[in-house]
């Protein structure tokens, strides 16, 4: 089978998550002075928060429940985003182009949206995103990246269908039936995006990665001080090989710092593991999770 069978989209990689919250200003605050993003200039009603070379890698909207309003994918280049509308369009997924005016607002050149027919989540692919002219300034912790988004699934089986079946993620570790670690293909780090069997359909949590150990145990410090509650870790994850350190957003929302991540190449890498069923799947080092994390986060409709 090839490539293009198997992996009908190119990604370059997560671009960002939508999150509405119930005060963009509580909200705001917290993900700038604790979490460490960089407030960038953004339109009427949304906060864009940096962590790259990137106009924005979270954005937050303000809404009365808090959860995942969408999440968006930059593509390999724009005759990727042309076959990507294509390849959506065939399977009865009707996404719509930005408008010239959205896409100029966006920063990219061109997008299209569509959603998620079991969910409503909103997907956004777009392509040649601008890069701003001042770096980011790590602050409180030394952010590399926006690392990945992960849903709680009310049905893996359509999950799985849309993300791997449908778009092409590729599988890194997996659980069958109930967890799923998926690469933005052929973008190597281990996961982007994961998809975790549950009770209902949302937001599991958010993930920041950085670039050193001691950023997990001066975090760790940090939250205890500022009564940030802390609901699993510090520990390390048995597919990717990351530390990890999950805490709550004001609204309870979870979020996740993770040093260390494994890289799978696009060519001659590994195929994907069959994990077990067990709690050391996520931790080696043996802790469980508070049963607040990954709880809060409904699917909502999208404003961006």
């Amino acid at each position: 089978m090839s490539d293009r069978a198997t992996h009908p989209i190119r990604y370059a990689r997560l671009g960002y998550a939508c999150l509405q919250v119930t005060s963009l200003e509580v909200s705001t605050a917290f993900y700038v002075d604790t979490v460490g993003l960089q407030r960038n200039a953004s339109p009427p009603g949304q906060t864009w928060l940096r962590c790259s070379d990137k106009p924005y890698d979270v954005i937050l909207i303000e809404g009365e429940t808090a959860g995942l309003a969408a999440v968006g994918f930059e593509l390999e280049s724009l005759d990727e985003l042309t076959r990507a509308f294509d390849h959506v369009t065939a399977l009865g997924f009707k996404p719509q182009y930005r408008e010239p005016d959205s896409c100029r607002t966006m920063n990219v050149a061109a997008g299209f949206t569509f959603a998620n027919p079991q969910t409503g989540l909103t997907v956004d692919f777009y392509a040649e995103q601008s890069i701003c002219s001042e770096p980011f300034e790590p602050t409180v912790t030394n952010i590399a990246r926006l690392g990945h988004v992960v849903l709680n699934c009310e049905s893996y089986a359509d999950a799985h269908r849309f993300w791997v079946e449908q778009l092409g993620f590729a599988i890194s570790d997996h659980v069958p039936g109930r967890i799923a670690f998926l690469r933005a293909w052929p973008n190597a780090l281990h996961h982007s995006f994961a998809l975790l069997e549950g009770p209902t359909s949302g937001l599991n949590h958010v993930n920041f990665m950085v670039t050193d150990i001691d950023d997990i145990g001066q975090a760790m410090n940090r939250m205890k001080k500022a009564d940030v509650p802390i609901v699993f870790g510090p520990g390390r994850h048995l597919p990717s090989t990351s530390i990890f350190l999950y805490f709550l957003d004001p609204d309870g929302m979870t979020a996740e710092y993770s040093f260390g991540m494994e890289e799978i190449a696009e060519t001659d890498g590994r195929g994907p593991r069959e994990l077990e069923p067990k709690p050391e799947v996520l931790d080696t080092w043996g802790s469980l999770p508070d049963p607040r994390f990954g709880k809060q986060g409904k699917i909502v409709s999208s404003h961006v």
